[in-house]
C-alpha cells in the first residue's frame, strides 16, 4: 500500500514538474536524443562487427576437422585389423 501511495505521489509531482518546466524539458530532450542515437548506433556497429568476426572464425575449423578425424579412425581400423589377424593366427 505504501508503494502505491508513493508511486501516485511521484507521478503527480512528475506531471506538475513537467508542466512547470516544459520548455527546459524539451531543451534537455533535444540535447539527449542525438547523444543517445550516437551511443546506440556505435554500440550496434560494435556488436555487429563482433558477430561478423565470430562467424568468420567459426567457418574455418569446420573444414579441417573431418580430415584429421578420418586419418585417426583409419589408423585405428588398421590397428584393429592387425590385432584380429594376430588373434586368428594364435588360435590355429
Amino acid at each position: 500500500m505504501k508503494t502505491l501511495i508513493g508511486g501516485a505521489i511521484a507521478v503527480l509531482l512528475g506531471v506538475i514538474g513537467l508542466a512547470v518546466w516544459f520548455d527546459p524539458f524539451l531543451k534537455l530532450l533535444a540535447g539527449v536524443i542525438p547523444v543517445m542515437l550516437l551511443l546506440g548506433g556505435g554500440l550496434a556497429l560494435y556488436l555487429g562487427f563482433d558477430e561478423l568476426k565470430d562467424s568468420w572464425t567459426k567457418e574455418e575449423p569446420a573444414v579441417t576437422e573431418p580430415e584429421d578425424d578420418t586419418e585417426k579412425y583409419q589408423k585405428e581400423i588398421d590397428d584393429l585389423k592387425k590385432e584380429i589377424e594376430t588373434l586368428k593366427s594364435d588360435k590355429k
